[in-house]
């Protein structure tokens, strides 16, 4: 199903050409064409032997709340993994040693593939498709096509939660501001690992400088408590009572944790190697350092600055979902850690670059297709682990420059994404008379 047949109108007496079942059942078509695909992704998966470690050091964590164990002493399975969330994790791990360990894998497997499809479905209403399509048609054809992307395969390979953590993400965001709940999906997405705090910190900026500029109108000091500054009050305060409630039930590994596990960075892992996906990864391989140490600082602050602003004015000129995957790339760049997985905001980005070519015609809308089927293709490539990558082999240090590229992928796609998001802001304030948020016809001369 191509992306023009998932913009075709649904009404069969429409003139668009196309095969009949389409545009009489799209919705039918679509479910089939994802089942199958589903199936032969999980078939493949159990062909590949998968191991879900992930899955496993969770359990291990659940049985270690249990038996009343030491949290960030534990280590779980034959890699000897230890435990580096947060205790909120844990806490909510507990009910998988409910379970035997196929029952548990099953499940993880369905759930991770439900997820799939409802971080589609909240991507799509975030870039506001389809136009003409029904919505369960264009959520299962897309998530038919973007379960094969790498870090989909292997967050379900490790039985990660990634999906959970971007699907309570874009639920949050793809409501209305002053919904009493909004803000909930962040706060306890930080709480179950750090790194989506960073949204709360865009909604404070973004509802910071809103109130601002309402205060300097003259609106008067009501008028000015923007729902964007509440948000990211409910954000924190969620976040804060996830940090409470593990507190008063696992004391010790709280406090553990707040004051000496949440800044072992080097906890994780080895950063240089190839999973490794952030800028400190990127660096640590063109530095042939097991530790980039003031570099990476300089960077990660930079890019911090530079991914924020752009965030940030995009969501003032309501352009949410630039907003929302400008912040994403931001976040999984600075992170000291960024595996593989923790990517699968691919699939927001992807959809977002294909909504935009789907906006314009012409020379435009193809070199949009050509972004959004270039960044499609990069993540589906799993070009990183075209290097050698044994753990503990540190091979990664004695890269060549086509092995560095391949090995840097993602962190370069996410800096291209935040120079088109500030590109895009620097070419629309640079014509006059365009209102925020509004698309006319000259989009289809944009670049």
């Amino acid at each position: 199903m191509t992306a023009l047949e998932l913009e075709a109108p649904a009404d069969p007496r429409g003139t668009r050409s196309g095969p009949g079942i389409l545009r009489r059942h799209p919705t039918c078509a679509a479910a089939l064409t994802c089942l199958v695909s589903f199936t032969v992704f999980w078939t493949v998966q159990r062909l590949a032997h998968v191991t879900m470690l992930d899955l496993m050091v969770y359990r291990a964590e659940g049985f270690t709340v249990r038996n009343g164990g030491s949290l960030y002493d534990m280590v779980a399975t034959s890699a000897h993994l230890p435990n580096t969330y947060p205790p909120f994790a844990a806490l909510l791990f507990t009910p998988l040693t409910l379970l035997g360990v196929p029952a548990m894998r099953t499940l993880a497997t369905a759930g991770n593939l439900v997820l799939l499809l409802a971080v589609v479905h909240l991507s799509l209403r975030l870039a506001g498709r389809p136009r003409h399509l029904p919505q369960p048609a264009a959520t299962l054809a897309v998530s038919a096509l973007l379960v094969w992307c790498e870090p989909v395969w292997t967050t379900l390979r490790y039985g990660q939660i990634n999906l959970l953590l971007t699907a309570l993400v874009l639920w949050d965001l793809t409501r209305k501001d002053t919904h009493r709940l909004a803000g909930v999906g962040i706060g306890i997405a930080a709480g179950l690992k750090l790194t989506p705090a960073l949204f709360a910190v865009l909604l404070a900026l973004a509802g910071a400088v809103r109130a601002g500029q309402l205060l300097r109108s003259g609106a008067g000091v009501r008028a000015a408590r923007h729902p964007w500054l509440r948000q990211a009050a409910v954000a924190t305060a969620t976040f804060l009572a996830t940090a409470l409630l593990s507190a008063l039930a696992l004391p010790r590994d709280a406090h553990r944790f707040w004051t000496e596990i949440v800044f072992a960075a080097d906890r994780v892992g080895e950063v240089e190697i190839t999973a490794n996906q952030s800028l400190r990864g990127a660096l640590a391989r063109l530095l042939h350092t097991h530790d980039p140490g003031p570099a990476w600082l300089v960077a990660a602050g930079l890019t911090a600055a530079l991914g924020l602003a752009p965030a940030a004015a995009s969501l003032l000129r309501g352009q949410r979902a630039w907003a929302v995957v400008t912040c994403a790339a931001t976040a999984l760049l600075v992170s000291p850690i960024s595996w593989s997985h923790h990517w699968v905001w691919c699939v927001p980005m992807v959809i977002l670059l294909g909504s935009e070519a789907l906006h314009r015609t012409g020379a435009a809308a193809r070199r949009w297709w050509a972004a959004a089927t270039a960044l499609g293709l990069l993540f589906c490539s799993f070009a990183l682990w075209w290097v050698p990558h044994r753990w503990h082999r540190h091979e990664e240090l004695h890269q060549n420059g086509v092995q560095m590229l391949l090995s840097d992928v993602y962190p370069l796609a996410g800096l291209a994404l935040l120079a088109l998001a500030g590109a895009r802001l620097w070419r629309r304030g640079r014509r006059p008379g365009r209102g925020s948020g509004h698309r006319t016809a000259a989009a289809g001369r944009e670049v």
